[in-house]
Parts: C-alpha cells; structure tokens; sequence
C-alpha cells in the first residue's frame, strides 16, 4: 500500500500539514511496521470543508444510489478480506482465525445489511396535520478505537453514509492500517468527493479539533471514559450531538442451577476475548457461594488451556488462543492491574504479572484468574482490558443482582443457568444495555450501547442509523 504516508482529503491522497509522523507497530514482534503522518488542526480543517461542502448533494441522492455504493463498498472490501486479515493480525495482534471470523468477517455484512435497512426504512410519517420527517444530520465526526479497528470504524461510517451524512474519519493512530485499506476501497469505488475524508493523528490534535469544530455537527466517539469527557467538553460550546460508546465492566452471572463445565467455557471465552481488549468483556465471574468450588475448579480448567500464540500462525482453536496486547503501554497497564489485586487480597489462581515463559518478545499477558475479590477491590471496579477475570461470589439472586449493578459501568452482562425464564428475570434486573441470556449469540441487528457510564448512543441496526438522523415535524394546513 503506498499512501501510508498521507491524508485523504475531498477525494484525494494529500501531504498533512504537518511534519510530525507515528510509528505504527507489529504488537508480536515489538518492531516497527510502518509510520503514518501526524495530522493536525489544519488537516481537519480542510476535511470538514471538504465535508461540508459534500453535505447538500450527498443527503439528497436517491436512496437507491447511496445503497449501491454501499453494496460496492462492501464487495470491494471482501475482495481484500485476506490483506484485512493480515493488517489487523499484524497492527492490533489478533490471532488469524480469530481475526478471519470476527475482525474482517463482521466487517464485511455491514455494508449489505445497511443498504437493505434504508431501502426499507421509513423516512416519514404523517402524525394529525404533520409531515414528520427523518434527514441526515450533517457533518459527522468518527472517532475510533484500536481493539476492533475495522469493525467499529464501520458501525459508524457505514450508517452515516447511508443515512446520507458526510464523514471525517479519525481512526486510532496505533492501529491505522487498516483504515488505510478501507479508504482505498472507498476511493476505488468512485465515492464522491468530501463525502468521506480520514485524518490520521492523535486525540489531543485531531480528536480534540473534530470535536470543537463549529462546522461538524455530531461527533460519533467510542473509546475510553476520560477521552469520551473530553470529547464532550471539546463539543460542548457548539451544542452538536456527541455519542458516547465506552468502556464496561460487565458481570456474568452464573445461577445456582447451572451446569459447571458450560459455565465455564462461556466465562473465559466471554472476558477474554480478543485478550481481553473488549469493552463488553465479561470480566467479573459471579458464582453462588454454595457452589463456588466446582464453578472455580472448571473455570481455572478452562482457562489453563488457553495458549499464547503467534498472531500470524494457524490456530484453528479460536476458544483457546490469545495474541499479544496492542502496545507496550496497555501490556503494562494490565500488569499493574494484576499487581493491584495481589497486593489487595485477590488469590491468584492463574496467570501472573510476569512476561509468560514461552514468548520473551511480544506485548503478551499471561490469562489471569483472580478469586475472593470482593466488590471494593480496584479489579473488581475499573475497567482492565486485559485478559483477567475476577471471581465474586453471592448468596442469593438479589445480591447476584446488587452486585452486578454496583459499578460505575452498564455495557454488558450475562447469565447461566438451566432455566431460560428464570435467567431472563435476572437479566431483566441487570442494569446494562445488553445481557446474553445462556449462551444467546451475539446480534449485529440488535442495538448495542450502555448505560450510565458506558455511554449514550445506541449502534447497529435500525438504532445505528437513526444515530445520524433529525427529526423535523412540517405542519400542513387543515
């Protein structure tokens, strides 16, 4: 790929303003991969005029037309699935099978899924004497994360596109690459100029810019809870809509009638998945004190399975192979989260703080297991994003409830047990914007998105969309 070194602007692959560049970095082997420019306030600047003045004709193309582009995108990008596969291997660290099925492969239905939403949505209704009305909103400033790379860069763009939005785009500048491949994708297709643009660069330049820009009218932010603040702040003078998806710590509960080795395959694949780097990891394992040896031994067999693996090689054992972490800083990071835990009472059963045996390079974290960690303890509460689980345990299903609920975050959660009706009244109590019920599979169709802490804004299906809409009422004489 040769534009690694520039921005896309108004249809085109530009020089940044700027002379600074970042180091883009292979989180196995700990070397440099490539570099990409450090974008400034200047380079957004350009991109949101190119945007706005995209805006007027874009939001008025026939639907049709904004749902084949969507289609072509979405064909294009499958034609590189096995280049998606090896960026995101190399830039974020995901093993290849785990990077085939969920990282490229939830990347590619979007696109489908959202031309055949808007072809059948309704963009007005008649209430009494009103027209009311759905139209884009405007100008929409992406801001995205580095642990699904692609597929949260497209839960936004995707439906702005089709909601018939402009875009600015800035993707995480530890994981660009792959943005780098979609932008191609979009250019190849013959999208119009200024209707996408990518900036490349850091929160404090081009976030912080996007984000105050008078001319963006919302700014789509998923990330973590002190960047979301300030992004809000940054938005706040102009009163554009900012919508917030960040961080979790989510609880699975595990009912006093579940089985155990079940229990335990869903609790280890469910926090540490993609080695824990996901914001809706179940990372807190609540289990009845009555039971608690047997949900303990099962989970601490599970987990032991799990291998540290070469992001490159041919594990066809999704369950059980975990890549390194995204960077030195989130290696650490973890490490002195487990370190805390130690030194607050938490026994460790599995796993540790020190760099694992088998891999002497790599930003890799050994699967840790923490039992009698109680809900006052720091791994209990803040959010670790690392491949750690902590075991608490309860007495009844109110305090399995109370527990759950006692944390600043409402993202996700779960519950285990051998009675469907019985798990859905517990997950109806838990305060959280989704809850796998017995293994229920993840849905792209459904709302994702959370509560209290976790955010604001709803992705996915018809919610995702109706993100990047306003509503306007035209009154009709009588």
């Amino acid at each position: 790929m040769s534009n690694y070194d520039k921005q896309y602007i108004n249809g085109e692959w530009v020089a940044s303003t700027g002379t600074g560049s970042l180091d883009v970095i292979n989180s196995a082997t700990e070397e440099v991969v490539t570099s990409v420019p450090a974008g400034t306030a200047d380079d957004v600047d350009k991109a949101v005029a190119a945007a706005k003045a995209a805006f007027d004709t874009w939001s008025t193309t026939p639907i049709d037309i904004r749902a084949k582009y969507l289609r072509d995108i979405g064909a294009a990008l499958a034609g590189r699935y096995d280049e998606i596969v090896d960026v995101i291997s190399t830039e974020v660290g995901s093993p290849k099978a785990f990077a085939q099925m969920v990282q490229a492969g939830l990347s590619l239905g979007e696109w489908e899924s959202f031309a055949t939403l808007v072809e059948n949505y309704e963009w007005e209704e008649t209430i009494g004497n009103s027209l009311v009305v759905r139209e884009p909103i405007g100008v929409v400033g992406a801001i995205t994360p580095w642990n699904y790379p692609l597929y949260l860069i497209i839960c936004k763009v995707t439906p702005a596109l089709a909601a018939g939005c402009t875009v600015v785009l800035k993707p995480s500048e530890i994981t660009p690459l792959n943005a780098y491949l979609l932008t191609e994708v979009l250019d190849e297709v013959g999208l119009p100029a200024g209707v996408f643009n990518m900036v490349v660069g850091t929160g404090p330049e081009v976030g912080a810019r996007i984000s105050s820009h008078p001319d963006v009218d919302m700014v789509s932010f998923t990330g973590s809870g002190g960047s979301g603040a300030e992004v809000q702040k940054a938005a706040a003078p102009t009163a554009k809509r900012v919508g917030l998806e960040l961080g979790g710590k989510s609880a699975n509960v595990v009912l006093d009638d579940a089985e155990p080795s079940s229990v335990a395959m869903s609790a280890v694949f469910g926090c540490m998945i993609n080695s824990g780097q996901t914001c809706s990891a179940l990372t807190r394992l609540l289990v009845p004190e009555s039971r608690k040896d047997e949900y303990i031994d099962a989970v601490v067999a599970e987990a032991s399975q799990i291998r540290l693996v070469d992001p490159k090689a041919d594990e066809p054992d999704l369950f059980h192979s975990l890549g390194p972490l995204v960077s030195k800083a989130q290696q650490e990071r973890v490490r002195n989260y487990i370190n805390k835990g130690i030194e607050e009472g938490a026994t460790l059963l599995l796993g540790g703080p020190e760099q694992p045996e088998d891999q002497e390079k790599g930003y890799y974290v050994k699967p840790t297991v923490f039992a009698d960690v109680t809900s006052d303890m720091t791994i209990a509460q803040e959010e670790i994003f690392g491949p750690v689980l902590s075991i608490i345990t309860y007495s009844d299903d109110d305090d399995a409830v109370a527990i759950a609920n006692d944390s600043v975050y409402g993202l996700a959660g779960a519950v285990q047990s051998s009675d469907q009706e019985r798990a859905v009244a517990v997950a109806r109590r838990i305060r959280t914007g989704q809850v796998d019920v017995m293994g229920g599979a993840f849905n792209t169709a459904a709302p994702f998105g959370g509560y209290k802490q976790s955010g604001n804004t709803r992705e996915r299906g018809r919610w995702g969309l109706e993100e990047f809409l306003e509503t306007k009422s035209i009154q009709l004489p009588g």
